[in-house]
């Protein structure tokens, strides 16, 4: 039998809780620096997040979603002067009630893949900055996970880290180009503003907005989230965890509605 995501969802939430015991000692000078290159979606390090989210409220049923984001990060060196940045974002989804008549499904949702390039170095005033293409791929094992439609489109970051703080916007604009044509066409639009701050100790309190607008249905999607996250070492092998809150405040009619949750386990592989 497969394992409920929400189970894991709340396995990771209470390693969280444990891991914040671990003394300081765990520790060490550089956390700090990894942390901020973490909140860097372009920095030249190799990450993979797992992002587990709930959300409630679906529809007339009262459906609730639970997925899980895997999100490799993968910087390939072209030049002295550039990288190019390899963001994937594939989801484990398990949903009851989202689909009215259609019960629960558990599976693959569709996949996001966005390359940047981006200097090695930030530009002027502390400016980094990547742009690109993103590719949507239709990798959904049952059509309520994700429609059967093939997507490309531009995708932009750009950001400035001054002390603690990281401030920028993440983006793109994805159109169908192939796939069902009895499906709707995509042209939607992702916007990701954040606002980070990162402590001597490794600690990320981190704020954003992940919205959509779909501009065939005109309509908007817009959640606010806050975490903390912390960055520690466990024998060899340093890692960023925690979790948060969020709040939609916009949603399409029969989309989610009112509070959810997310938590976050990251395995960092420095060069």
């Amino acid at each position: 039998m497969v394992p409920s995501a929400k189970l894991v969802t709340m396995s990771i939430a209470s390693a969280a809780l444990l891991l914040a015991a671990l003394p300081a000692a765990a520790q060490s000078d550089d956390d700090a620096q990894f942390a901020k290159q973490l909140a860097n979606p372009v920095a030249s390090l190799i990450s993979v997040p797992f992002q587990f989210n709930w959300n409630g409220g679906y529809g007339p049923q009262d459906g609730d979603q639970t997925y899980v984001n895997i999100q490799p990060v993968i910087p390939f060196s072209l030049n002295a002067d550039w990288n190019v940045i390899v963001r994937t974002i594939v989801p484990v989804i398990d949903q009851s009630d989202v689909v009215p008549g259609t019960g629960s499904q558990f599976g693959l949702g569709n996949t996001t893949q966005s390359l940047f390039l981006s200097p090695k170095k930030p530009g002027p005033s502390g400016l980094i900055w990547g742009v690109g293409p993103a590719f949507y791929w239709p990798t959904a094992t049952e059509p309520e996970l994700g429609p059967d439609k093939w997507g490309a489109g531009p995708t932009v970051v750009a950001l400035r880290q001054t002390g603690p703080w990281t401030i920028g916007f993440l983006g793109n604009h994805i159109w169908s180009f192939a796939g069902d044509d009895d499906e709707p066409d995509i042209n939607n639009s992702f916007l990701q503003p954040f606002v980070n701050y990162t402590t001597k100790r490794a600690t990320s309190f981190l704020l954003n907005t992940e919205s959509n607008y779909d501009w065939e249905a005109s309509e908007w999607s817009v959640p606010i989230n806050a975490d903390v996250l912390q960055v520690v070492k466990i024998g060899g092998q340093r890692v960023q965890f925690g979790g948060g809150v969020r709040y939609w405040v916009d949603t399409p009619e029969g989309g989610p509605e009112g509070w959810g949750a997310r938590a976050v386990l990251t395995f960092l592989f420095p060069r």
